[in-house]
């Protein structure tokens, strides 16, 4: 029997709410002193330490000294894909178990908001407009969480550069996908297709991250239409 990985560690550290609140405001690549993360958290300066120190020495983090600052910030992109990952989750089961209650959206950086990448493809609030436009534009034909690309929308997305015939021929499942988008509540495109989308407009828009693959500059006003 294979072994199953072991996770308890990078658990026990990400379980404690204090510690989360902390790391939050790190998810946008910013680096921040403790006294901030302090104020933040509701924690007093000693009790930030210490919770700072085990996410440090566990490797979530890391510390960077300017003169006499020390700055914390997430040590590198698997961790904020992680956190990211887990408040997604958190949010979409949510919304699974109690379907007929509403779900109270996660505050996010305003950076990360507006634009970033999950799994590869765009998210926030960028990646649900072109999502709403696609399907008003009928680029698109959502059924549930199928999504069916339109003849209109292959012409157009192959004058971006995007052949969803290609992909189709690839991709041994479905090209494209409803994926739920944590700080909007809305969908967003998933998927082989979404990925092309991403890397198609961040091509053109010369797309820049900070430390950070998972935070990208969302393209300028005109570049995709």
């Amino acid at each position: 029997m294979e072994q199953a990985p072991c996770i308890s560690q990078i658990a026990t550290l990400l379980a404690d709410p204090k510690r989360i609140a902390m790391m939050w405001p790190l998810m946008d690549g910013s680096a921040r002193p403790a006294e901030e993360l302090a104020t933040l958290a509701g924690l007093s300066p000693s009790s930030a330490n210490a919770h700072l120190a085990r996410l440090a020495t566990g490797g979530l983090l890391r510390v960077e000294v300017r003169g006499r600052k020390r700055l914390f910030r997430v040590a590198a992109p698997d961790v904020s894909a992680a956190v990211e990952a887990l408040a997604s989750t958190t949010a979409a089961s949510a919304a699974r178990s109690a379907p007929s209650l509403p779900v109270e959206a996660l505050a996010a950086p305003a950076s990360m908001r507006q634009a970033r990448l999950c799994h590869g493809h765009l998210a926030g609030e960028l990646a649900v407009a072109l999502y709403q436009r696609m399907r008003l534009a009928r680029w698109i034909d959502c059924h549930e969480q199928r999504i069916n690309v339109t003849s209109l929308g292959a012409r157009n997305l192959a004058s971006h550069g995007i052949f969803t015939q290609a992909l189709a021929q690839y991709c041994k499942t479905s090209i494209t996908c409803d994926c739920f988008d944590w700080s909007e509540q809305q969908p967003h495109l998933g998927g082989h297709w979404a990925r092309g989308c991403c890397n198609c407009s961040c091509s053109r828009a010369g797309c820049r991250s900070s430390m950070n693959p998972e935070r990208s500059r969302s393209p300028r006003q005109g570049e995709w239409k």
